[in-house]
């Protein structure tokens, strides 16, 4: 996916993936009761700092604070811009 975004410094953009549609027993989540999801995709990365350079690449799918970085919507489509330190794991 090409992405024109091009973030500035240690910051990321993530797709975030899709709210669960249902539990693991069966039981259909309404929209008003789903949570935000914690995971996602990153698909464009910054430049890092001159003395930390960044460890995500494009591809790498994360988990991150349930509240970290900025929504922001882009050609229609959802996105989140967050610094690296804001991810907490790559899986």
């Amino acid at each position: 996916m090409a992405l024109s975004i091009k973030p500035i410094g240690d910051r990321v953009v993530v797709e975030a993936a899709p709210a669960e549609e249902k539990t693991a027993s069966g039981i259909y989540i309404p929209d008003t009761a789903k949570e935000k999801p914690q995971r996602g995709t990153v698909v464009a990365v910054g430049t890092g700092k001159v003395d930390e350079p960044l460890t995500v690449k494009v591809g790498d799918e994360i988990l991150y604070g349930k509240y970290a970085g900025t929504e922001i919507t882009y050609e229609g489509q959802e996105y989140l811009i967050m610094r690296e330190s804001d991810i907490y794991a790559v899986l």
